[in-house]
Protein backbone atom coordinates (compact mmCIF):
# COMPACT_ATOMS: atom_id res chain seq x y z
CA UNK A 1 0.00 0.00 0.00
CA UNK A 2 3.23 2.17 -0.32
CA UNK A 3 1.05 4.09 -3.20
CA UNK A 4 -1.22 5.78 -0.65
CA UNK A 5 1.68 7.31 1.14
CA UNK A 6 3.35 8.58 -2.54
CA UNK A 7 -0.08 9.89 -3.55
CA UNK A 8 -0.69 11.44 -0.14
CA UNK A 9 2.86 12.62 -0.37
CA UNK A 10 2.26 14.81 -3.52
CA UNK A 11 0.62 18.51 -2.95
CA UNK A 12 -1.09 18.26 -5.86
CA UNK A 13 -3.32 15.07 -5.07
CA UNK A 14 -3.84 16.28 -1.58
CA UNK A 15 -5.49 19.69 -3.31
CA UNK A 16 -7.39 17.27 -6.13
CA UNK A 17 -8.97 15.26 -3.12
CA UNK A 18 -9.87 18.58 -1.18
CA UNK A 19 -11.11 20.27 -4.17
CA UNK A 20 -12.81 17.08 -5.84
CA UNK A 21 -14.66 16.78 -2.17
CA UNK A 22 -15.57 20.27 -2.14
CA UNK A 23 -17.39 19.78 -5.52
CA UNK A 24 -18.99 17.12 -4.44
CA UNK A 25 -20.45 18.79 -1.68
CA UNK A 26 -21.39 21.83 -3.59
CA UNK A 27 -22.73 18.98 -6.90
CA UNK A 28 -24.62 17.09 -3.75
CA UNK A 29 -26.79 19.86 -2.80
CA UNK A 30 -27.56 20.97 -6.04
CA UNK A 31 -27.54 17.43 -7.83
CA UNK A 32 -30.66 16.29 -5.16
CA UNK A 33 -32.75 19.02 -6.60
CA UNK A 34 -31.83 18.52 -10.06
CA UNK A 35 -33.33 14.36 -9.76
CA UNK A 36 -36.39 16.08 -7.67
CA UNK A 37 -37.28 18.63 -10.44
CA UNK A 38 -35.82 16.85 -13.78
CA UNK A 39 -33.27 19.20 -14.09
CA UNK A 40 -31.08 16.96 -15.71
CA UNK A 41 -31.13 18.26 -19.62
CA UNK A 42 -30.70 21.84 -17.82
CA UNK A 43 -27.08 20.51 -15.92
CA UNK A 44 -26.21 19.35 -19.56
CA UNK A 45 -26.98 22.03 -21.54
CA UNK A 46 -25.19 24.76 -19.25
CA UNK A 47 -21.99 22.34 -19.67
CA UNK A 48 -22.13 22.62 -23.37
CA UNK A 49 -23.74 25.64 -23.48
CA UNK A 50 -20.11 27.37 -22.01
CA UNK A 51 -18.28 26.23 -24.98
CA UNK A 52 -18.79 29.62 -26.55
CA UNK A 53 -17.61 31.83 -23.49
CA UNK A 54 -14.53 29.12 -22.98
CA UNK A 55 -13.33 29.78 -27.02
CA UNK A 56 -14.00 33.20 -26.71
CA UNK A 57 -11.82 33.38 -23.51
CA UNK A 58 -8.96 31.61 -25.03
CA UNK A 59 -8.58 33.67 -28.00
CA UNK A 60 -8.24 36.49 -26.23
CA UNK A 61 -6.21 35.43 -23.25
CA UNK A 62 -8.74 35.41 -20.23
CA UNK A 63 -9.04 32.26 -18.02
CA UNK A 64 -11.14 29.78 -19.69
CA UNK A 65 -13.02 29.33 -16.27
CA UNK A 66 -13.68 32.96 -16.60
CA UNK A 67 -15.31 32.62 -19.75
CA UNK A 68 -17.61 29.18 -19.13
CA UNK A 69 -18.85 31.39 -16.42
CA UNK A 70 -19.55 34.47 -18.32
CA UNK A 71 -21.21 31.67 -20.91
CA UNK A 72 -23.41 30.03 -18.02
CA UNK A 73 -24.75 33.31 -16.49
CA UNK A 74 -25.70 34.11 -19.94
CA UNK A 75 -27.43 31.39 -20.60
CA UNK A 76 -29.41 30.73 -17.49
CA UNK A 77 -30.59 34.58 -17.81
CA UNK A 78 -31.88 33.57 -21.43
CA UNK A 79 -33.79 30.18 -19.87
CA UNK A 80 -35.51 32.19 -17.20
CA UNK A 81 -36.20 35.24 -20.12
CA UNK A 82 -37.75 32.90 -22.27
CA UNK A 83 -39.47 31.19 -19.50
CA UNK A 84 -41.07 34.42 -18.14
CA UNK A 85 -42.03 36.17 -21.83
CA UNK A 86 -42.09 33.36 -24.14
CA UNK A 87 -44.72 30.57 -24.40
CA UNK A 88 -42.07 27.89 -24.84
CA UNK A 89 -42.27 24.89 -22.43
CA UNK A 90 -38.98 24.34 -20.11
CA UNK A 91 -37.40 21.95 -21.73
CA UNK A 92 -38.23 23.26 -25.26
CA UNK A 93 -36.41 26.97 -23.96
CA UNK A 94 -33.21 25.09 -22.96
CA UNK A 95 -33.09 22.63 -26.10
CA UNK A 96 -32.63 25.86 -28.52
CA UNK A 97 -31.07 27.58 -26.55
CA UNK A 98 -28.33 24.14 -25.95
CA UNK A 99 -28.07 23.96 -29.55
CA UNK A 100 -27.57 27.67 -30.06
CA UNK A 101 -24.68 28.22 -27.61
CA UNK A 102 -23.42 24.80 -28.66
CA UNK A 103 -23.35 25.90 -32.47
CA UNK A 104 -21.86 29.10 -31.59
CA UNK A 105 -18.81 27.63 -29.65
CA UNK A 106 -18.23 25.56 -32.34
CA UNK A 107 -18.38 28.07 -35.38
CA UNK A 108 -15.66 30.26 -32.75
CA UNK A 109 -13.55 27.04 -32.38
CA UNK A 110 -13.59 26.40 -36.27
CA UNK A 111 -12.24 29.97 -36.86
CA UNK A 112 -9.44 29.96 -34.16
CA UNK A 113 -7.14 27.25 -36.11
CA UNK A 114 -6.52 25.31 -32.86
CA UNK A 115 -8.46 24.67 -29.48
CA UNK A 116 -5.84 25.44 -26.56
CA UNK A 117 -4.81 22.68 -23.86
CA UNK A 118 -6.40 24.55 -21.04
CA UNK A 119 -9.84 25.08 -22.96
CA UNK A 120 -10.09 21.29 -23.30
CA UNK A 121 -8.78 20.48 -19.66
CA UNK A 122 -12.09 22.95 -19.11
CA UNK A 123 -13.90 20.66 -21.37
CA UNK A 124 -12.61 17.15 -20.03
CA UNK A 125 -11.52 18.06 -16.51
CA UNK A 126 -7.91 18.13 -14.66
CA UNK A 127 -8.38 18.07 -11.40
CA UNK A 128 -5.16 17.20 -10.62
CA UNK A 129 -3.83 20.86 -11.77
CA UNK A 130 -6.17 22.17 -8.95
CA UNK A 131 -4.06 25.43 -7.20
CA UNK A 132 -4.43 26.29 -3.74
CA UNK A 133 -6.30 29.28 -4.70
CA UNK A 134 -8.88 27.36 -6.08
CA UNK A 135 -9.08 25.20 -3.17
CA UNK A 136 -10.28 28.40 -1.24
CA UNK A 137 -12.41 29.48 -4.25
CA UNK A 138 -14.66 25.94 -4.20
CA UNK A 139 -14.65 26.12 -0.27
CA UNK A 140 -16.39 29.05 -0.94
CA UNK A 141 -18.96 28.17 -3.38
CA UNK A 142 -19.85 25.08 -1.31
CA UNK A 143 -20.55 27.47 1.74
CA UNK A 144 -22.62 29.93 -0.85
CA UNK A 145 -24.41 26.64 -1.96
CA UNK A 146 -25.16 25.79 1.02
CA UNK A 147 -26.33 29.00 2.38
CA UNK A 148 -28.68 29.67 -0.50
CA UNK A 149 -29.86 26.05 -0.69
CA UNK A 150 -30.95 26.34 3.08
CA UNK A 151 -32.45 29.64 2.71
CA UNK A 152 -34.60 28.76 -0.38
CA UNK A 153 -35.45 25.47 0.74
CA UNK A 154 -39.12 25.83 1.33
CA UNK A 155 -39.45 27.99 -1.90
CA UNK A 156 -37.83 24.84 -3.48
CA UNK A 157 -40.04 22.45 -1.90
CA UNK A 158 -42.78 24.19 -2.64
CA UNK A 159 -41.69 24.97 -6.29
CA UNK A 160 -41.34 21.12 -6.26
CA UNK A 161 -45.06 20.05 -5.04
CA UNK A 162 -46.96 22.90 -7.11
CA UNK A 163 -46.21 26.34 -8.35
CA UNK A 164 -49.46 27.53 -7.97
CA UNK A 165 -49.44 26.74 -4.24
CA UNK A 166 -45.69 28.17 -4.17
CA UNK A 167 -47.41 31.41 -5.20
CA UNK A 168 -50.29 31.43 -2.98
CA UNK A 169 -47.57 30.68 0.18
CA UNK A 170 -45.68 33.74 -1.34
CA UNK A 171 -42.93 32.15 -2.15
CA UNK A 172 -42.77 33.92 -5.86
CA UNK A 173 -41.97 30.70 -7.98
CA UNK A 174 -40.49 32.15 -11.24
CA UNK A 175 -37.57 33.57 -8.70
CA UNK A 176 -37.40 30.31 -6.42
CA UNK A 177 -37.09 28.77 -10.28
CA UNK A 178 -34.86 31.68 -11.33
CA UNK A 179 -32.67 31.28 -8.08
CA UNK A 180 -32.30 27.05 -8.51
CA UNK A 181 -31.04 27.50 -12.82
CA UNK A 182 -28.54 29.60 -10.95
CA UNK A 183 -27.51 27.09 -8.39
CA UNK A 184 -27.44 24.82 -11.29
CA UNK A 185 -24.58 26.75 -13.34
CA UNK A 186 -22.51 27.48 -10.50
CA UNK A 187 -22.56 23.98 -9.37
CA UNK A 188 -21.34 23.13 -12.98
CA UNK A 189 -18.91 26.22 -13.57
CA UNK A 190 -17.41 25.03 -10.05
CA UNK A 191 -16.84 21.38 -10.94
CA UNK A 192 -15.66 22.20 -14.32
CA UNK A 193 -12.10 21.91 -13.07
CA UNK A 194 -12.60 18.41 -11.43
CA UNK A 195 -14.34 16.84 -13.97
CA UNK A 196 -14.69 18.91 -16.67
CA UNK A 197 -18.08 20.50 -18.69
CA UNK A 198 -18.52 17.45 -20.54
CA UNK A 199 -18.51 15.24 -17.73
CA UNK A 200 -20.04 17.22 -14.82
CA UNK A 201 -23.70 15.95 -15.05
CA UNK A 202 -21.93 12.97 -13.35
CA UNK A 203 -21.25 14.57 -10.51
CA UNK A 204 -24.92 16.51 -10.28
CA UNK A 205 -26.69 12.65 -10.92
CA UNK A 206 -24.72 9.94 -10.01
CA UNK A 207 -24.18 10.76 -5.99
CA UNK A 208 -27.79 11.99 -5.98
CA UNK A 209 -29.51 9.04 -7.49
CA UNK A 210 -27.19 6.80 -5.66
CA UNK A 211 -28.86 8.82 -1.95
CA UNK A 212 -32.24 8.68 -3.10
CA UNK A 213 -33.27 5.02 -2.50
CA UNK A 214 -32.02 5.58 1.29
CA UNK A 215 -33.33 8.80 2.19
CA UNK A 216 -36.62 10.22 1.71
CA UNK A 217 -36.38 13.91 3.83
CA UNK A 218 -34.52 15.77 0.96
CA UNK A 219 -31.54 17.73 3.85
CA UNK A 220 -30.97 13.76 4.44
CA UNK A 221 -30.83 12.88 1.17
CA UNK A 222 -28.14 15.92 0.26
CA UNK A 223 -25.88 15.11 2.96
CA UNK A 224 -25.73 11.03 1.96
CA UNK A 225 -25.05 12.95 -1.69
CA UNK A 226 -22.32 14.95 -0.62
CA UNK A 227 -20.97 11.76 1.10
CA UNK A 228 -21.06 9.58 -1.87
CA UNK A 229 -20.04 12.18 -4.48
CA UNK A 230 -16.62 12.80 -2.07
CA UNK A 231 -16.10 8.94 -1.93
CA UNK A 232 -16.72 8.80 -5.86
CA UNK A 233 -13.86 11.40 -5.96
CA UNK A 234 -11.47 10.25 -3.44
CA UNK A 235 -11.82 6.52 -4.76
CA UNK A 236 -11.70 7.94 -8.94
CA UNK A 237 -8.66 9.56 -7.85
CA UNK A 238 -7.23 6.27 -6.62
CA UNK A 239 -8.28 4.29 -9.70
CA UNK A 240 -6.45 7.24 -11.98
CA UNK A 241 -3.15 7.46 -10.07
CA UNK A 242 -2.75 3.18 -10.05
CA UNK A 243 -4.19 2.92 -13.57
CA UNK A 244 -3.01 5.72 -15.12
CA UNK A 245 -6.28 6.75 -16.35
CA UNK A 246 -7.74 10.45 -17.21
CA UNK A 247 -8.55 11.53 -13.43
CA UNK A 248 -11.95 13.71 -14.26
CA UNK A 249 -13.19 10.86 -16.51
CA UNK A 250 -12.62 8.20 -13.73
CA UNK A 251 -14.25 10.36 -11.47
CA UNK A 252 -16.88 10.85 -13.34
CA UNK A 253 -17.47 6.88 -14.50
CA UNK A 254 -16.92 6.10 -10.85
CA UNK A 255 -20.05 8.22 -9.84
CA UNK A 256 -22.32 6.39 -11.93
CA UNK A 257 -21.18 3.09 -10.63
CA UNK A 258 -21.55 4.40 -7.02
CA UNK A 259 -25.26 5.32 -8.53
CA UNK A 260 -25.74 1.73 -9.73
CA UNK A 261 -24.41 -0.20 -7.20
CA UNK A 262 -26.54 1.61 -4.54
CA UNK A 263 -29.40 0.72 -6.92
CA UNK A 264 -28.37 -3.18 -6.80
CA UNK A 265 -28.15 -3.17 -3.37
CA UNK A 266 -31.16 -1.53 -2.47
CA UNK A 267 -33.05 -4.02 -5.04
CA UNK A 268 -31.24 -6.96 -3.39
CA UNK A 269 -31.92 -5.77 0.07
CA UNK A 270 -35.32 -5.66 -0.57
CA UNK A 271 -35.47 -9.22 -2.54
CA UNK A 272 -33.52 -10.72 0.38
CA UNK A 273 -35.58 -13.25 3.25
CA UNK A 274 -35.03 -10.83 5.67
CA UNK A 275 -36.81 -7.80 4.37
CA UNK A 276 -39.94 -9.94 3.66
CA UNK A 277 -41.63 -9.69 7.60
CA UNK A 278 -40.23 -6.04 7.29
CA UNK A 279 -42.41 -5.63 3.97
CA UNK A 280 -45.55 -7.40 5.12
CA UNK A 281 -45.82 -5.32 8.74
CA UNK A 282 -45.35 -2.25 6.31
CA UNK A 283 -48.54 -3.40 4.17
CA UNK A 284 -50.97 -3.78 7.08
Amino acid sequence: MHWILDALGSAFFVRALLGGALVAVTCGVVGTWVVIRGMAFLGEAIGHGMLPGVAIATLVGVPPVVGGAVSAITMSALISTLQRRGKLSYDTSIGLLFVAMLATGVIIVSHSGSFATDATALLFGDVLAISAASVWLLAGVAVATCAIAYACHRAFVALAFDPRVASSLGYRPRRAQATLVGLVALAVVASAQAVGTLLVVALLLGPAVAAQPWRTGIPARMVLAACLGAAAVVTGLAISWLAGSAAGSTIAATSIAVAALSHLARTARRASPSAAPALAQSTH
